[in-house]
């Protein structure tokens, strides 16, 4: 369902190419319809336009035009006719009309049931592994790379993403509490300066998805800096495919 790394990939793999696109559906976006988030970093909209992880796409990929869209079609032809040369499509699997280089992240931990939702985890069923171009695992073709952004000494942590308790093995002793939403919560000035009041932090520690909607609060955030080393055997396959678009 979420957790597996596919936004970081999606940023590790497109930030070594110009002129690419980003296209995803904007989740819990308050817009409908075709939105540019951003062109080469230009920020366009605002995050209730655009949903977190657009906004995050937009503000980690100064050389791609994000896109968000309930019609991928739609949006790969708009991005054509704007001279983007790569197009990666975030959480594209499902999408089987559309020609294209399937990459799936194999999770770490496996769901204990094997079914499709509403069932179990999975939102495809699991045979399919075998018709991607390229599956890859964490910790064998790749693994996360964390660092804290503005450490405090009175932290903590708040975050609304899937899997929140994955967090755990990157952060630091001195956490004085841990406080999950649900995934793609959308967080208030309010409810964040009660809650540092309440265990007298002198930070919030959050992730960059996270961030992207608290950072005009004013407030002092320590980030989970994440980002994702491929195993060099895989970058090369993938980049076999799109060194053309370079």
């Amino acid at each position: 369902m979420g957790g597996s790394g596919k936004t970081p990939l999606t940023i590790e793999l497109a930030k070594d190419y110009k002129n690419c696109a980003i296209i995803l559906r904007g989740y819990k976006r308050e817009s409908t319809g075709l939105v540019v988030v951003s062109i080469n970093g230009k920020i366009l909209c605002d995050i209730s336009q655009s949903g977190d992880e657009a906004m995050l796409y937009a503000k980690s990929l100064p050389n791609a035009t994000v896109i968000v869209s309930e019609n991928r079609n739609k949006a790969i032809q708009y991005a054509k006719s704007s001279t983007c040369r790569v197009v990666f499509l975030d959480d594209g699997f499902s999408k089987s009309n559309i020609k294209k280089f399937d990459i799936l992240i194999k999770p770490k931990v496996e769901p204990t049931l094997p079914f499709c939702l509403p069932s179990g985890a999975y939102r495809e069923p699991k045979f399919l592994y075998n018709s991607a171009d390229l599956l890859i695992k964490e910790d064998i073709d790749f693994k996360r790379i964390v660092k804290i952004v503005n450490p405090t000494k009175e932290m903590i942590l708040v975050t609304g993403i899937s899997k929140p308790k994955r967090l755990d093995v990157f952060l630091p002793k001195n956490i004085k509490e841990k406080i999950y939403f649900e995934d793609h919560h959308h967080f208030t000035k309010k409810e964040i300066e009660t809650l540092m009041r309440k265990y007298k932090a002198t930070s919030i520690l959050t992730t960059r998805k996270d961030a992207v909607k608290m950072e005009n609060f004013g407030l002092n955030l320590s980030i989970l800096e994440l980002k994702l080393e491929l195993n060099p055997q895989i970058k090369s396959k993938i980049n076999t495919f799109l060194g053309n678009f370079r």
